[in-house]
């Protein structure tokens, strides 16, 4: 995939779908990024608009409206259609308008000839992916969704501004659902190197006054209370999605967290959920089973249920 000539296809040109051609444009890893949306004069406007930012970006880009016939050479495709978040509303309640969305894609994405990855972002991600790969039929390792990647960012920027320490410095993981039953393996954050846990006893009069159930609870409510504050989320995403893509173009062999399929994996079955993976070429290259403590377990097991009450859903719909 590394020697071809990295096209990009984005399904759906709003707020999400712009941001992650922009992000794309700007980390210069691309060379076409073709944009598909039932609004095509918006979806055109949207790939003027970002054309004219390549101007001046160090690495030029083709950016131009399609249709599902440029998926057939495409190495990834990105869906980020689907109805956005309201104030008020959690992801899964966008379930029931994001499934008829996704309805209308299947068959003509599925016909296109595609044989790349399709990384989803439309919500709620772990039961779009999952209904996606069930109804295209396609491998498991191609079919995955950001997951719970912007989750972690948005934990490494709460520890920051808890702690004061440098978010590049801070390794976790934000686990499960991408969305409000998410969970944080607190066994596993590192600062610098050196587990949290150990650093809060250590040093009572800094770190011991990190309050965990407060840090959780902010990382799951970023994402509301920016919907709340500009009616809708986009740079966070479009800097992640485009961070992905460059793990898959340049065969990274990177871990990240994303939502993928687990066949075992932490106890789960036939589950898309976020969890770390080696992300590739291939897209999910491993997926990566941390050792969790039992309360972690459980709190895991609760947010898969969630997900999979959902999955169930999505069928009947």
């Amino acid at each position: 995939m590394i020697d071809k000539r990295r096209k990009i296809v984005i399904i759906g040109a709003g707020h999400v779908g712009s941001h992650c051609g922009y992000s794309l444009l700007s980390q210069g890893d691309v060379n076409e990024i073709i944009f598909i949306d039932i609004d095509e004069a918006k979806a055109a406007a949207q790939a003027g608009d970002i054309s004219d930012a390549g101007c001046f970006m160090p690495h030029p880009a083709k950016v131009r409206v399609g249709d599902y016939k440029d998926c057939k050479d495409a190495d990834i495709v990105v869906l980020a259609a689907g109805v956005p978040r309201k104030p008020g509303q959690t992801r899964l309640d966008t379930m029931y308008d994001s499934i008829n969305v996704m309805k209308e894609i299947i068959n003509p994405l599925r016909n296109s000839g595609f044989e790349g990855i399709l990384i989803c972002i439309s919500n709620p991600a772990d039961v779009i992916a999952n209904y996606m790969r069930v109804h295209t039929g396609w491998s498991k390792n191609k079919v995955f969704s950001t997951g719970t990647s912007l989750d972690t960012a948005r934990l490494k920027r709460v520890l920051h501004e808890e702690l004061d320490a440098d978010a590049r410095s801070i390794q976790c993981y934000s686990m499960g659902e991408h969305g409000d039953s998410s969970m944080i393996p607190y066994s596993h954050v590192t600062i610098g190197g050196k587990p949290l846990l150990e650093l809060m006893k250590e040093k009572p009069d800094t770190y011991g006054k990190l309050d965990l159930e407060r840090v959780l609870y902010r990382t799951r409510m970023i994402g509301m209370d920016i919907i709340n504050g500009k009616g809708s989320t986009e740079f966070g995403i479009g800097t992640v999605l485009a961070d992905m893509v460059k793990a898959v173009l340049n065969d990274e062999r990177r871990i990240m967290p994303v939502s993928a399929l687990l066949e075992g994996e932490y106890g789960q079955r036939d589950l898309y959920i976020g969890v770390p993976a080696v992300i590739g070429k291939n897209g999910i290259e491993e997926i990566i089973e941390l050792h969790l403590t039992q309360e972690e377990y459980k709190l895991f097991e609760v947010s898969c249920e969630v997900v999979r009450k959902h999955n169930e859903l999505a069928e009947k719909i």
